[in-house]
């Protein structure tokens, strides 16, 4: 699980928050609008390190693991004593756990203050001042979208990257996923909202955005245009001053020609492709009710690779679904194999109350499925390392990243995403590189998971998007004016781009 917490110096008297986020991009995204609409209603972030020593604490949750459950009443159970001897303090449960546990939360948890669903993060403001003005729990879980998230504030985590929700909501049925069941059908933004959200973000100083949803390239379903994926990607094209476009996640099913031959042509869409393998055996396919074979996927990588050839393509795998038999697994290898991920995602089956698969015979053993589970992480392992040594050698201009190198200072090196979004750790040079900043470097050693660059940097641009991270860290470094509790002093930004021509995407 993605886990994150936020935290900033605030100003005295000032109401703190911390959002922590488990699960999915979607829910990051969300994340950073909660943080939004609280920063909107004159919360600040609480300090670094706060571990829950906040004013209001919410949690925003996923309901895919097994264990998701126990995860969060832990993690309410050690905040009870904290919220006991901190007057006023709120705490909130919202995601997709909230969706279907609902008021059960409160019943486990007494203490929680507010419990609010994926489609209603809206209203949590609201939420909160209710239940601190009638001093009793508020759990309000909407069943269909009330408003489009990007409709709503944001405290992006990132100056120089964002994400993009074009999407929100599921169509297909698989047997093992209960998100569709909690996030919704499918239900996408037109075109030209989307466009317009880029460019706005673009014209404060990103440069990097993700496009996003459930199933990001069945967008169109809704809108009624088959082509409408690929349309928006080439669209993305025509921004100026947007240097890399990637998406997250498509599904097999969706996966059509001109969307491959968008990612070739429009020169910003990034060559990376994250694309969702679950099971390499037919049959097991069928039962998780995965609308593809190995014979379909297969062919979405060859023609992937035939049109892209430096492309990075990473799965997500799950195995011991109920009914794999040792045959299914080795089917799974297979294609492990013939594709090449450049990195896997690996999951053990575990059961979702609620959803088909958990009521299937045939469930697997904890031990066999673990022996599996190692077996197709060794495997992996070997190709990931394999792939990446054919990086080196290989000149790649990065995107300055912060936060991604753990070791850089002890290492005296900076970190940054290729193109292909391999990490790679490289030396720092003599001049300035701020995160967002593109530097030019040789590889010259590889690991499984990360690239190395040793030489001297060959060059280093400085970007609009640098501008906005310092722009970002002076303005939150600066001292609060006295008196003034109005949150975080206003983010600073590049002057904007001319206006953009017509992307022909509406």
């Amino acid at each position: 699980m993605i886990g994150s917490d936020r935290g900033q110096a605030v100003v005295d008297g000032v109401k703190t928050y911390e959002v922590r986020t488990y699960g999915c991009q979607m829910n990051v995204h969300d994340s950073e609008r909660l943080s939004g609409l609280l920063e909107g209603a004159g919360y600040v972030p609480a300090p670094e390190g706060s571990d829950g020593d906040a004013d209001v604490v919410v949690f925003n949750t996923c309901a895919v693991r097994e264990n998701a459950d126990n995860r969060l009443y832990g993690n309410l159970g050690r905040l009870a004593p904290m919220k006991t001897k901190r007057p006023g303090m709120q705490i909130a449960v919202g995601g997709c756990l909230a969706q279907k546990d609902r008021a059960g939360i409160v019943e486990r948890a007494p203490w929680v203050d507010v419990v609010f669903g994926t489609h209603n993060i809206g209203k949590l403001p609201v939420l909160l001042e209710r239940a601190r003005v009638q001093e009793e729990a508020q759990v309000e879980i909407a069943e269909s979208l009330e408003a489009f998230p990007s409709t709503l504030p944001t405290r992006r985590e990132s100056a120089y990257a964002a994400w993009v929700s074009i999407s929100v909501g599921c169509n297909n049925t698989c047997t093992f996923c209960i998100v569709p069941a909690l996030r919704g059908k499918e239900k996408d933004r037109r075109p030209g909202d989307i466009l317009a959200e880029v460019e706005a973000l673009v014209a404060e100083g990103v440069s990097e955005i993700t496009l996003l949803g459930q199933n990001v390239n069945a967008y169109g379903s809704d809108i009624g245009d088959r082509e409408a994926f690929s349309k928006l990607l080439r669209a993305c094209g025509s921004v100026e001053g947007l240097e890399r476009v990637r998406f997250t996640s498509p599904h097999p099913r969706d996966f059509t020609d001109d969307v491959i031959e968008a990612m070739a042509e429009t020169p910003n869409v990034m060559p990376q492709l994250h694309m969702p393998l679950q099971s390499g055996s037919d049959p097991v396919l069928k039962a998780m009710r995965r609308s593809y074979r190995q014979e379909r996927y297969l062919g979405i990588i060859e023609k992937v690779r035939a049109a892209i050839p430096h492309a990075a393509i990473t799965t997500d795998i799950i195995v011991g679904f109920p009914g794999e038999t040792e045959e299914d697994f080795q089917q799974t290898l297979h294609v492990v194999r013939e594709a090449r991920f450049a990195a896997a995602f690996t999951f053990q089956y575990s059961k979702r109350p609620g959803t088909p698969a958990a009521e299937m015979d045939g469930q697997i053993p904890k031990a066999v499925v673990q022996d599996r589970y190692e077996r197709l992480v060794a495997v992996q392992e070997e190709i990931s390392w394999e792939e990446n040594k054919k990086q080196v050698g290989r000149t790649l201009e990065l995107m300055v990243a912060e936060g991604e190198g753990r070791k850089d200072g002890a290492t005296h090196r900076l970190s940054g995403r290729a193109p292909d979004n391999r990490l790679v750790h490289f030396t720092k040079p003599d001049t300035e590189v701020r995160p967002g900043d593109m530097a030019t470097v040789e590889i010259t050693y590889a690991a499984p998971h990360h690239l190395l660059a040793e030489g001297e940097v060959h060059s280093v641009r400085r970007t609009r998007a640098g501008d906005a991270w310092q722009s970002r860290t002076e303005a939150a470094a600066a001292p609060a004016p006295s008196g003034v509790m109005l949150g975080l002093p206003t983010v600073g930004a590049p002057e904007p781009l001319p206006a953009a021509g017509g992307c022909g995407c509406d």
